[in-house]
């Protein structure tokens, strides 16, 4: 997302807990022509994700986009043998993360009375076996989207989430390298195949640009038309 940005011709401040991972993707951007800015940081310490907003703001002088796609699940379990400290720890970096970042972003885009932001939810939010904690949080990402593009709609401000399907990225790669796993995920998947890190990028660019404009509390499915089916 960050390099399809850079290839819209944004300049793009990113956040990771890896500075490795961050000047390899700076370095990226900047062979786009396009201006990074790296900040490190742990999304689920409230203090640090405030801190990130801000220096982002700092360096890029104001923000138009913003993209909470911090998350993920490193965990399958049935919900009566879950630990506790699991699901505090999936809703910390699932929905506390954004939550966190629209809060300390909030100011800035409704003084300037323009913006889009973008929450990266998932299919999960309607419900995912095993996966209890991400599904809620998902679910309380579609949620917080949908109230904050009501309370924000008059200011400028548009508020989109974009729910992928099963999308074939480094934090998966345990499922589709392995060929029973992969054709057992993709078979409720209508065509048949995972999503890829670059199908999720085009549709982040539009709910960015001018092309959804009217759009605002809208959740975007990019499925492979797994949902059409449920």
């Amino acid at each position: 997302m960050a390099l399809a940005y850079a290839e819209a011709g944004a300049d793009v401040a990113i956040v990771s807990r890896s500075a490795d991972t961050l000047a390899e993707v700076a370095k990226e951007i900047e062979a786009r022509g396009r201006r990074a800015l790296a900040l490190p940081a742990d999304l689920t310490d409230r203090a640090a994700a405030a801190s990130a907003v801000q220096d982002a703001i700092e360096g890029l002088g104001h923000l138009d986009i913003v993209v909470n796609n911090a998350g993920g699940s490193n965990f399958l379990v049935e919900f009566k043998d879950l630990r506790l400290s699991g699901w505090d720890k999936l809703i910390r970096l699932n929905l506390d993360s954004a939550m966190t970042v629209c809060h300390t972003v909030a100011p800035h885009l409704l003084s300037r009375g323009s913006g889009s932001v973008i929450n990266v939810a998932s299919v999960a939010a309607l419900g995912a076996p095993f996966l209890a904690p991400y599904a809620a949080a998902k679910a309380g990402v579609v949620a917080l989207t949908k109230t904050l593009a009501v309370e924000w709609g008059r200011s400028g401000v548009r508020v989109n989430a974009l729910c992928p399907g099963w999308t074939a990225t480094d934090l998966n790669r345990n499922l589709w390298e392995d060929e029973a796993t992969n054709q057992a995920t993709v078979a409720s998947v209508p065509m048949r195949r995972w999503g890829t890190a670059e199908e999720m990028s085009h549709p982040a660019v539009f709910l960015a640009s001018a092309a959804s404009a009217y759009m605002t509390g809208q959740v975007l499915f990019v499925d492979g038309g797994a949902t059409a089916i449920g």
